[in-house]
C-alpha cells in the first residue's frame, strides 16, 4: 500500500475554451465516451492507492459534487426498471474514495488551489493532478509511476513526457541527468523556452508528488506573470532547497482542456473500447473517405494526417493506417 493517500485536483477554472458548452456545466464534466473527464482521473488515482480526493472548486462546479455523491432516487429508479447493474455502477462512483471539497480563494494562478488545501494535507506527502489531464497507461497508472519514484528518493516528483519542437513552446522543459531509466534529477525547469533555447525535449506535464514544504515555497513565492501565483515558480524555489525528480511516464497523454485534445481523446478511447471500437473504426474510415471525396482536398494515404496531428503511436494513427 502506497504512503501517498491524498490527491489535490484543482477544478475551479471557468473552461472558457469550451464556451458556450461550459456556460452552465464544468469543463471537467464534459464526456469522454460515457463518463465525465474527472471520473477517469479519480479512477486512476484510486488504482494508484489514493484514498482521499480533495477537489478545489469554484462557483458553477456543483455538478462535480453531485456526480460523486449518492443518488438513491436514481439507483431506485434503475432497480425498478430492471437495470440493477447500472444502479450498482452509479452507487460505486460515490464509494470510490473520500471526497473533500474546498472553495478556491486567493490570487489567480495554479499555485493557489494547492495552497488552499494546505490545512487538509497536514505534514504528509501528497499528489496533485489537473482536472483536464488524462493518461492512458498500459501498465501502472500515471500517479502510481510517480509514487514509485517518490518512495525510492523521498523527494518531490514531476511527470515528464518527451515532446517535439512545438511542445517546447507550450510546456515547461526540464534539464538534468538521468539517474535511473526514465528518471531525471531535475536541475532546471525553463518555462516555454522554444526549440532554440530548449536543451532537451522533456516536457513537464500536469502531475506531481509533493512533500509538505511546497506550501512554504508557495507562500514565499511572489506573484508572477499576469499577477498570478504560479506553481512552476514555487517548484523553482523548492529546487533551490532540495532535489526534485522527474518521471518519464510510460503512457499516452491527453490534454482535454482544449477542443482538439478533447476530440483526440474521445476518438482514441472509442477506438480502444472493446464494445464499440471495431464499429467505430469502420465508421471513422467511412467518414474520412466521404470527406475526402466531397472536398477532393485531402488524401489520407499521402497527407500525413492523422499522424501529424495525433502522433505515430496513437490509437487513431494506428487505426487510420489499417
Amino acid at each position: 500500500m502506497s504512503g501517498i493517500r491524498k490527491l489535490i485536483i484543482p477544478v475551479a477554472g471557468l473552461g472558457t475554451r469550451f464556451l458556450p458548452a461550459t456556460k452552465a456545466q464544468p469543463k471537467e464534466m464534459l464526456p469522454l465516451l460515457d463518463k465525465p473527464i474527472i471520473q477517469y482521473i479519480v479512477e486512476e488515482a484510486v488504482r494508484s492507492g489514493i484514498t482521499d480526493i480533495i477537489l478545489v472548486t469554484g462557483k458553477a462546479k456543483r455538478a462535480i459534487e453531485d456526480h460523486f455523491d449518492r443518488d438513491e432516487e436514481l439507483e431506485g429508479y434503475l432497480k425498478v426498471r430492471g437495470k440493477p447493474k447500472a444502479g450498482e455502477q452509479i452507487r460505486k462512483i460515490a464509494e470510490m474514495a473520500n471526497f473533500i471539497y474546498v472553495r478556491q480563494k486567493g490570487p489567480y494562478g495554479n499555485g493557489t488551489p494547492v495552497l488552499n488545501a494546505r490545512h487538509l494535507i497536514g505534514d504528509e506527502p501528497f499528489a496533485v493532478v489537473w482536472g483536464d489531464d488524462i493518461w492512458h497507461c498500459p501498465g501502472k497508472p500515471h500517479i502510481a509511476q510517480m509514487i514509485e519514484v517518490f518512495e525510492r528518493y523521498h523527494d518531490p516528483v514531476i511527470s515528464l513526457k518527451t515532446t517535439d519542437d512545438e511542445g517546447t513552446k507550450r510546456y515547461g522543459i526540464v534539464e538534468g541527468p538521468e539517474v535511473q531509466p526514465e528518471v531525471i534529477q531535475i536541475n532546471a525547469i525553463i518555462e516555454k523556452p522554444g526549440p532554440e533555447r530548449a536543451k532537451t525535449r522533456l516536457a513537464a506535464l500536469g502531475g506531481y508528488v509533493f512533500t509538505p514544504d511546497i506550501f512554504e515555497a508557495l507562500t514565499d513565492t511572489p506573484l508572477g506573470r499576469d499577477g498570478e501565483l504560479w506553481l512552476v515558480d514555487a517548484i523553482a524555489n523548492l529546487l533551490k532547497r532540495r532535489p526534485i525528480y522527474g518521471k518519464i511516464i510510460d503512457g499516452e497523454y491527453y490534454d482535454t482542456g482544449n477542443l482538439l485534445g478533447w476530440l483526440k481523446a474521445n476518438v482514441e478511447f472509442a477506438l480502444r473500447d472493446p464494445k464499440i471500437g471495431p464499429t467505430f473504426q469502420q465508421e471513422f474510415h467511412h467518414q474520412i473517405r466521404h470527406h475526402q471525396q466531397r472536398t477532393k482536398k485531402f488524401h489520407i494515404f499521402s497527407f500525413p494526417w492523422p499522424h501529424a496531428c495525433f502522433g505515430k503511436n496513437s490509437a487513431l494513427s494506428a487505426a487510420s493506417s489499417c
